[in-house]
């Protein structure tokens, strides 16, 4: 599949290796990526996060990814219905951190000397990845570009197509941005 990428997605992977390095992680998640695509400039996806307002507002998307690592993972809509069954997520996250302390929740971080290798790809990583292939198939593509990495992202249910939605890049929206549909 990696021989279908462009240039600019091939780009967006190498950058979620250089942030799942900073941050310690032991493989690839789509947080990553996302964060990697955000970096790039002059491609189709780069424009069309700046055409949606997302480049604006990359301090509001960080703190929400980070609000949901903290959570495990849960995205903002996965609290809410826990508390809608009467689970308080912000309390047990709170239990959790006053008992192993801060960040326990957040997994996916291991001695940095653990593995120097390669950093694997993330299960929802890799679902990106695949739909990002269909996307471009579906669309007529040959190519795999880094705005099929975005549709991806945005289709893919999990955190990272939260956190989209919420800065108004829901899959629609993503989807008009680039081919105007």
């Amino acid at each position: 599949m990696f021989e279908r990428f462009t240039k600019d997605a091939r780009g967006v992977v190498t950058g979620a290796v250089t942030h799942a390095e900073r941050a310690g992680a032991d493989s690839l998640s789509v947080e990553y990526l996302l964060l990697a695509l955000l970096d790039r400039q002059g491609t189709r996806a780069s424009f069309a996060l700046a055409a949606l307002g997302v480049v604006d507002r990359r301090a509001e998307l960080e703190v929400a990814l980070a609000a949901a690592r903290r959570r495990g993972g849960l995205s903002t809509a996965d609290a809410e219905a826990l508390a809608g069954i009467g689970i308080d997520v912000t309390e047990i996250v709170a239990r959790v951190e006053e008992a192993h302390g801060p960040g326990a929740l957040e997994g996916d971080r291991k001695d940095k000397s653990w593995w120097a290798g390669r950093r694997s790809f993330a299960r929802e990583s890799k679902d990106v990845l695949e739909k990002s292939l269909r996307i471009a198939v579906g669309r007529g593509d040959r190519h795999i570009g880094d705005e099929h990495l975005l549709l991806a992202m945005a289709a893919t249910p999990g955190v990272v197509a939260d956190v989209l939605a919420q800065c108004g890049a829901g899959y629609g929206a993503v989807e008009r941005a680039l081919y105007g549909e």
